[in-house]
This record gives C-alpha cells, sequence and structure tokens, in this order.
C-alpha cells in the first residue's frame, strides 16, 4: 500500500482530492473549494482504488478522517454533469467500501453538505460540524430515485421519520436539527475543531485495532437487521468474538497496565 506521507493529490487532474497517510491516519480532502468541492468522475478512479487497498490491508491505518477545503462546504455531491451522462456505480461502490472500512472514519464538516455527499457523511462513524452550515438532498427535485445504499444509511443512520422528511420535501435543515436528529454526532465551533479531532485522535490511539474491526462489523450488522436466522447467526459470531477477546494475551497485557497505573 503506497500512500503519501504528506498532503499531496491522489491523481493528475485538476480538482483531485488530496491525501496524507501522518500518524496511523489517513486524511482525505476533497479539493474543489470555489465549486463547493463537487466530486468528479475522475475522483472516483482515484479514490475508489485507494480506498479499497486501505480496506483490504489497514496496516498502519488507525481511522479515516474527509473534510472539504475552505470554510463553505464540505462537498456538494458528485457533480450534476456526472448525474446525467456519466453515472454508474462507481459512487456506490466507493460510498458502501467507505462504510465498511475495519476502523474508526470520520467526517468534519467543515460546511455545508449537498446531495450525494451527505451519504458520504453517513458512511463514517463520526460526524462532526461547525456552526452554520446546513444539508439538503435534492434528489426528488431532480426527479431522480436515490440509490439503494443511500436510502438504507439515510434510514438505519437517522431513522424512517428523519429520513423521509429529508427524501421526499428534499428542503434544507441547519445544523441545530442536523444534531437533533442525529446527522451530526456533535458540533464544535469552527476555531476548535482541530483540538477536537486532535482529541479523537488520542483517544482512538488507544484503541485495539482487532476488536475495533470486530465490533465496527458487528454494529453495521446490528443496524442492518435481517431475518431472525440471520440475527441467531449474528449472536453468535459477536459471541465468538467476545470469548476470544476474553482469551487474548493482548487484554491481559492492557488490563495489567491499567492496574499498574492505579497503583
Amino acid at each position: 500500500m503506497d500512500l503519501p506521507k504528506d498532503f499531496a493529490p491522489i491523481a493528475t487532474h485538476d480538482g483531485a482530492p488530496l491525501a496524507r497517510h501522518h500518524n496511523g491516519w489517513l486524511e482525505i480532502t476533497l479539493n474543489r473549494p470555489a465549486e463547493h468541492n463537487r466530486i468528479d468522475p475522475a475522483d472516483l478512479d482515484a479514490l475508489l482504488p485507494l480506498l479499497a487497498s486501505v480496506h483490504a490491508d489497514p496496516q498502519e491505518v488507525r481511522a479515516l478522517l474527509i473534510t472539504g477545503a475552505g470554510e463553505r462546504s464540505f462537498s456538494s455531491g458528485y457533480t450534476l454533469q456526472a448525474i446525467e451522462t456519466a453515472a454508474d456505480e462507481r459512487f456506490e461502490q466507493l460510498l458502501d467500501t467507505l462504510e465498511t472500512l475495519p476502523f474508526a472514519t470520520i467526517a468534519a464538516l467543515n460546511g455545508s453538505v449537498y446531495g450525494g455527499a451527505t451519504d458520504i457523511a453517513l458512511c463514517c462513524d463520526i460526524r462532526i460540524g461547525v456552526p452554520g452550515i446546513g444539508m439538503l438532498n435534492p434528489a426528488a427535485r431532480f426527479g431522480l430515485h436515490f440509490y439503494p445504499g443511500g436510502l438504507r444509511r439515510y434510514v438505519t443512520r437517522l431513522g424512517l421519520t428523519a429520513a423521509s422528511h429529508l427524501m421526499l420535501t428534499a428542503t434544507r435543515i441547519d445544523t441545530d436539527e442536523m444534531l437533533r436528529i442525529g446527522f451530526l454526532s456533535e458540533v464544535v465551533e469552527r476555531a476548535a475543531l482541530d483540538e477536537r479531532l486532535a482529541a479523537l485522535r488520542e483517544a482512538i490511539e488507544q484503541t485495539e485495532p482487532g476488536a475495533v474491526a470486530a465490533m465496527k462489523r458487528h454494529l453495521l450488522a446490528l443496524a442492518a437487521g435481517g431475518s431472525a436466522e440471520e440475527r441467531a447467526a449474528l449472536d453468535r459470531a459477536m459471541s465468538a468474538a467476545y470469548r476470544q477477546t476474553m482469551q487474548a494475551p493482548e487484554l491481559q497485557r492492557r488490563l495489567a497496565a491499567l492496574l499498574r497505573r492505579e497503583d
């Protein structure tokens, strides 16, 4: 896995996303601030291999942070011209990969978020916003039926009532409402955003990657629901994972270290 060591474009086309792999964090910045950080098809061709690579082989990646350049917009989603002429399965493939990365993912919403970019945020485990931003999904205005994975995430993350309001009316909501319905995990002042992200980084560094990966996989499965047989199989898998960690030397090492600090 060959990741940039400092922020650099991940492709050669204009406006390509920036990325860096730094101290266990893979950071991605959508990079068209003058155009609300829209996402073009060429961006998908660059982002998909990057996310697929760390999905298959996380190595030293402990978390992913995705944000947008500037202060106006996190992202306006897939460019309208691409929806009309180049819409295919790549965008949903990207989001499904992002959703299931085997480590914590954070969306830092530096600005407002629109369209398919709302689903980028929903794919992330933690969504932090700043005051004064809003969100809007205009699919119904376009006459577009939102793709299946996006509808599923809206319902499992936000609940049917909030998802129906946002999807069926295509109305904009503000920061307070985004927080109330759970679209945002928290809101911090813009000047404090870097400090908050640093605190999350420190917390994540203390976690055990294997336990995080297993719990994330099982949390997503719990949210998805399923038949009685599937739920029973999931219960067995979670119980097996619990027993495995209870017997792991890493648990004993960490507990011993905590007990030494308490003495």
